[in-house]
């Protein structure tokens, strides 16, 4: 069984930055491509971030580029998303995602496995 778990959200202030991970358990980790998707309020769960098997390709949202970075350890299974220069519309709960294979998508069809979420919050 997958188990994705995201950790490292919480309340900031504009500006400053957090560093969230997701770490995953019942699954092959190096052979699946991962990403992260965000939902604030009242809105759809958008992508955010994507990463292919070995970490040598990454896409991200034309909103976050350049501030945001994911990153990926697999020795120990674990995705990270950097979030620099945080925004007050960064504000959303971030789900961690593993894909179906293991080249990179932006397309939440395509991610068969889900994090519970972590809520960050920005303050202006």
């Amino acid at each position: 069984q997958v188990q994705l778990v995201e950790s490292g959200g919480g309340l900031v202030q504009a500006g400053d930055s957090l560093r969230l991970s997701c770490a995953a358990s019942g699954l092959t980790f190096s052979a699946y491509a991962m990403a992260w998707f965000r939902q604030a309020p009242g809105k759809e769960r958008e992508f955010v971030a994507t990463i292919n098997w070995s970490g040598g390709r990454t896409y991200y949202a034309a909103s976050v580029k350049g501030r945001f970075t994911i990153s990926r350890d697999n020795a120990k299974n674990t995705v990270y998303l950097q979030m620099n220069n945080l925004k007050p519309e960064d504000t959303a709960v971030y789900y961690c995602a593993a894909s179906r294979g293991s080249t990179y998508s932006t397309r939440q069809g395509d991610f068969g496995s889900w994090g519970q979420g972590t809520q960050v919050t920005v303050s202006s």
